[in-house]
């Protein structure tokens, strides 16, 4: 694992998100080196996300129960109709409080809990979506010393959520998904 490895890895999306997330997950070997926690806007009906990635991925894909160890080589789905978030000693806490931005799962429930435990060893990921869920966590890392990345909005499906990501966070890049799964694959390499 290099220096440059983080800690771990936060991704939220919304509108246009399996689309985005098929283009990057998969690309990642079995034994990634860091875990991965995602938020992605769905109904609270069962979405079908694990069973999806589960077949596309090499790494591990689970939707977490309450009080779940966050280990590495794992990729973790918010539960429909839970916040998911990142308690100390690195362990899962699945919330049912209210909607943030109209959103439960909310992307800055996690973002803002994983920079509590995480600070700067997390790495955030905000993808396509069609509103600004994510970009209060983005600026929330970034204050912590963490690192921001945003999907390119001129490419992405929903653009508002990478560019507001953008707008509150001074040091985030903006990259292709190609090049944000180079990155990656850079990062979890001996």
């Amino acid at each position: 694992m290099s220096a440059d490895t983080p800690a771990a890895i936060v991704i939220g999306s919304s509108a246009g998100a399996v689309q985005a997330l098929s283009e990057l997950l998969p690309r990642l070997p079995a034994d990634y080196p860091v875990p991965i926690l995602i938020v992605v806007h769905v109904p609270a009906t069962p979405s079908g996300l694990t069973t999806l990635f589960s077949a596309k991925c090499a790494m591990k894909v689970v939707e977490p129960d309450d009080k779940e160890a966050i280990v590495p080589a794992t990729i973790y789905f918010a539960p429909p109709g839970y916040h998911l978030l990142v308690e100390p000693g690195a362990s899962i806490a699945l919330s049912a409080d209210e909607p943030v931005l109209f959103s439960r799962p909310s992307i800055d429930v996690l973002f803002e809990s994983a920079t509590d435990v995480f600070g700067a060893g997390l790495l955030a990921l905000v993808l396509t979506g069609a509103n600004e869920d994510g970009a209060r966590g983005s600026a929330a890392i970034e204050a912590r010393g963490g690192s921001v990345l945003v999907e390119d909005p001129a490419t992405a499906y929903a653009a508002a959520m990478p560019a507001a990501a953008l707008a509150r966070c001074s040091s985030a890049r903006a990259l292709s998904l190609d090049a944000i799964a180079d990155h990656l694959l850079r990062l979890g390499a001996p």
